[in-house]
């Protein structure tokens, strides 16, 4: 099932548990619940959403991957920061399904980050039974 998600800034964390947790179906009890980012310039992980700590995230991307380095794709589109931070972030996320709900961790959650917005994303969200 599709999800859409629309980020506000060039680099944004967007928590989308909710979204996703939504797109459980009803009929399933146990399984694993895949989401997967249909871009090449955002990333999907698991992690807590606390507002300092993704700061702390978009300060570190920067500094592994920055944005005024003379990449080579630039000549291109100007967004190979973004590319770059999506591989290393990778495009997928799995987790378990129990009781018809997310298995996540007390801190844990689905995190879209966005490495070249605004824009409109999307999401496929596969629940896999068990």
């Amino acid at each position: 099932m599709p999800v859409q998600v629309r980020t506000t800034d060039r680099v944004d964390v967007v928590d989308v548990t909710s979204a996703v947790a939504e797109s459980v179906p009803d009929d399933v009890d146990r399984g694993v619940c895949t989401v997967f980012v249909r871009h090449t310039t955002a990333g999907l992980v698991v992690n807590e959403a606390e507002s300092r700590l993704l700061a702390d995230l978009e300060r570190a991307l920067e500094r592994l991957v920055p944005r005024e380095e003379a990449y080579d794709h630039n000549a291109i589109d100007d967004n190979a920061d973004a590319h770059v931070r999506a591989m290393l972030l990778g495009e997928s996320v799995s987790v378990p399904v129990e009781d018809g709900a997310l298995a996540l961790g007390t801190w844990q959650s689905v995190l879209l980050v966005e490495g070249d917005g605004p824009r409109t994303r999307s999401l496929d969200v596969v629940v896999t039974p068990a």
